[in-house]
This record gives C-alpha cells, sequence and structure tokens, in this order.
C-alpha cells in the first residue's frame, strides 16, 4: 500500500514536470515563430538559434528539438519552404546534448553552429532538390546560408543565458522546470 502511494506520488510529479516543459516548448516556439515573422532580416531566421539555445538549456535536447520542429511546421504554414523545418532542429539537439555533457553555455554555442550550419544545411540540399527540384549542384551549398545565421541567433541566445546566469535566474528557473 505504502509502495503504491510512492509510485503515485512519483508519477504525478513526472506527469507536472513534462506538463511544464511542454508548455514551455510550446511558449518558445511560438516566441521564435512571431519573432521571425515581424523581425525580418532576408533569408535569416536568428530568433530561431536564439530560442534553439534558450530551449537546449532550459529544456533539454529532446524538447528543444520539438519547439524548433513546431516553428518550422508554423513557418511552412505560412509559406517558407522545408528549410524552415531541416535548418532548426539539429542544432538544439546537438547544443543541448552538449550542455547536458558539458553545462556550458558555449558548447550549446558550438552545437548550434555546428548541428545548424553543417548539417542543417547539408540536410537540407537533398530535400530541396526532391520537393523543390532545385539542384544546387553540392550538398554544401545552404552552408554559407545557414551558419551566419546561427551564429548571430545563437550568440544573441548565450547573451540571454549568460544574463540570466548571472543573475540567478537560470537555476531558478531550471529548478522550477524539475519541481
Amino acid at each position: 500500500m505504502v509502495q503504491q502511494g510512492r509510485e503515485e506520488a512519483v508519477l504525478s510529479r513526472s506527469r507536472g514536470i513534462r506538463t511544464r516543459k511542454l508548455v514551455l516548448t510550446g511558449m518558445l516556439a511560438c516566441l521564435a515563430f512571431v519573432l521571425n515573422t515581424f523581425v525580418y532580416f532576408p533569408s535569416m531566421a536568428p530568433f530561431q538559434h536564439f530560442v534553439d539555445v534558450v530551449a537546449a538549456v532550459l529544456l533539454g535536447p529532446w524538447y528543444g528539438c520539438a519547439a524548433a520542429f513546431l516553428c518550422g511546421i508554423l513557418r511552412m504554414l505560412s509559406g517558407r519552404t522545408i528549410q524552415a523545418v531541416v535548418g532548426a532542429v539539429f542544432g538544439p539537439v546537438l547544443g543541448g546534448l552538449l550542455y547536458r555533457k558539458t553545462h556550458s553555455v558555449w558548447a550549446v554555442l558550438a552545437g548550434e553552429i555546428i548541428g545548424t550550419g553543417v548539417l542543417g544545411a547539408m540536410t537540407a540540399y537533398p530535400l530541396m532538390k526532391l520537393f523543390y527540384g532545385l539542384d544546387a549542384q553540392s550538398p554544401f551549398y545552404y552552408i554559407p546560408f545557414y551558419t551566419p545565421s546561427a551564429v548571430v541567433g545563437g550568440c544573441m541566445g548565450v547573451a540571454v543565458v549568460l544574463i540570466l546566469k548571472r543573475t540567478g535566474m537560470l537555476s531558478r528557473m531550471q529548478r522550477e522546470l524539475e519541481r
């Protein structure tokens, strides 16, 4: 009887954690979508990478990937190409995994730049060829377009995370997500 009560308490706690993380995932996805829609940079989406870094630190790689995927789908529904999804999902996964291992914000930035600027860009090539018939002649074609956006947005995300860390809000937010 006591064992069953403990199991129910653990299950209830884990549901609460998942709910908070899902809500924050949705909020970050919407934030990225709104910022990318109304603050326009030609052929760039730096606010996606800003949110990727913040999500990787606060939520981890898989919820960060979910936020990027949701934002990418919203951007595709508003007229963007499949690059909106492909260019976003690798950065938070790699950055989140590196943060989980090192707890370094700079590792998240490196993961975002490599994940988006290289892996996402190289993944975009066959998909753009398959779905849109665009043959860029090289899988490396999109790297110069993706990398600057990842660097600019990733640096914005690192700046916000460092400010949160310096004020003590980052650890408080992380504790609240896990309670």
